[in-house]
């Protein structure tokens, strides 16, 4: 029974290990927009300073906010990441000019998902608001 039981444990663990990793975020409030950063565990630092990029200048954000005042995020898939040999990798997905927050975060992850090969589902790693 306590093999089992251990047995059972593992696979629940394994199954899930991204769910057990906490995930910070930095916050930055650029113009008349927010910005919030996940800071997902699998991350590599190039894939960190990029994001930190993007979430700090403005310059860098407008690549990705098309239309100030609505919502932007960009998903990726932790198995696959956000940048290989200095370039996006395909499943990495960035939506924009959305309607609120909720729609974004599921829109990216939604298109995110049918892109990637392989691994766990995407997940989050930058969104854009408007303050209000």
């Amino acid at each position: 029974m306590k093999r089992f039981v251990a047995m059972t444990l593992a696979v629940v663990v394994l199954a899930t290990p991204l769910a057990a990793q906490k995930v910070t975020t930095e916050v930055t409030k650029l113009g008349d927009q927010q910005v919030t950063l996940h800071v997902h565990p699998f991350l590599t630092e190039e894939e960190l300073t990029t994001l930190r990029l993007v979430a700090t200048n403005e310059q860098a954000l407008a690549l990705f906010v098309t239309r100030p005042g609505r919502h932007t995020a960009i998903a990726i898939a932790p198995g696959e990441g956000f940048i290989r040999g200095g370039q996006p990798v395909p499943s990495a997905t960035a939506l924009s000019d959305l309607p609120d927050a909720d729609t974004a975060r599921d829109d990216a992850a939604t298109t995110c998902n049918a892109a990637k090969a392989k691994g766990p589902d995407c997940v989050v790693v930058l969104e854009v608001a408007p303050l209000r």
